[in-house]
């Protein structure tokens, strides 16, 4: 069952199986290399950005954006 990003806890993994929005965010996710099918680690939830590993890189992401992105947690 995809859940939002934004749900999972530090040190959690999880296999991206969508991105909703618009074409303007959707393109932003892809271009940092967050597809689906890509594994990412949330490495900090904190008030403000989510920061997560994508294909061995941190990447700050604003809890708007994370919220349009689901995962399938491993």
């Amino acid at each position: 069952m995809p859940v939002p990003l934004t749900s999972l806890p530090p040190g959690a993994k999880a296999r991206v199986v969508g991105i909703a929005g618009g074409y303007g965010a959707v393109r932003r996710l892809l271009e940092m290399g967050i597809t689906p099918g890509t594994i990412i680690e949330v490495v900090q939830v904190l008030p403000g950005p989510i920061v997560v590993r994508v294909r061995g890189t941190l990447v700050a992401l604003g809890r708007g954006i994370a919220q349009k992105i689901l995962v399938e947690p491993l």
